[in-house]
């Protein structure tokens, strides 16, 4: 029902202030988007809104944080007569809990303030994380730094659902060497590896002796034979052999070779 209403004053608010006055208004994403009470508006997103359309409702916040699609906030400022270019091509901006705008944020580890002295706006990590948890919207959210670490990632949805491959801390930036493909297999988990050419179809079971996600070349011990041979993992608890990996080797290039 909150939502509802939130989404209802939105919609007659951004018809009220879409005056001419405010035509063009350029806006820059705040580099903490936060609000206090649930209710995410155009004060809490951008720098550079003033008056009755700071406090224009544009999404509700349910939980710890809220996700929004950057294209609709770019559209729900434009209809209150505010230009936000977007040129570094955000498609989703997280919102976090937080204290209102007038006061500064320490809950990222001091970003914040490092934040308020750079002007390149980076992917950060909302909260820490331990290595193996899987990357989701809600850990991630734009601050701007004095500098972008190396291989930044863009784009949110280059990192989101890879696995940490290390400790992350709350509030540093992220850089694509922080993460990798989830693993489905673990050293010593057992095996069904396959053949499959042809309409001939064999499988056998054997024992990793690497961890491994999907599209690995790992070394896999026989169970019966005790030759280690290399397969390709295909999900959890499962790999192939033959023309089978070698097609999946060609989807997934550059191969990661798995160390023992």
């Amino acid at each position: 029902m909150k939502t509802f209403l939130f989404a209802a004053a939105a919609t007659l608010a951004i018809t009220l202030l879409g005056a001419p006055a405010f035509a063009g208004a350029p806006v820059a994403l705040r580099m903490d988007t936060t609000d206090a009470d649930g209710r995410i508006t155009l004060g809490d997103l951008f720098d550079g809104v003033s008056g009755p359309a700071a406090n224009l409702v544009i999404a509700a916040r349910m939980g710890p944080t809220a996700v929004l699609d950057a294209g609709q906030v770019q559209v729900s400022a434009r209809r209150a007569g505010f230009d936000w270019t977007n040129s570094n091509g955000i498609r989703r901006i997280i919102v976090r809990e937080g204290l209102d705008n007038g006061s500064v944020s320490a809950g990222a580890g001091g970003a914040s303030a490092s934040a308020a002295r750079g002007n390149v706006e980076v992917l950060a990590y909302a909260r820490s994380m331990m290595a193996g948890e899987i990357v989701q919207p809600q850990d991630l959210i734009y601050v701007k730094m004095a500098g972008a670490p190396v291989e930044a990632p863009r784009d949110a949805d280059a990192v989101i659902g890879l696995a940490a491959k290390r400790p992350l801390r709350e509030g540093a930036a992220v850089s694509l060497r922080d993460v990798a493909a989830a693993q489905v297999i673990k050293s010593g988990d057992l095996v069904t590896i396959t053949y499959d050419d042809g309409g001939i179809s064999l499988s056998l079971q054997g024992k990793a002796m690497a961890a491994a996600a999907t599209g690995d070349v790992f070394a896999v011990q026989n169970t019966l034979s005790k030759k280690v041979i290399q397969a390709v993992a295909t999900g959890p608890g499962s790999a192939a052999v033959g023309p089978q990996a070698r097609s999946l080797q060609a989807r997934s290039q550059p191969v990661r070779f798995a160390a023992r």
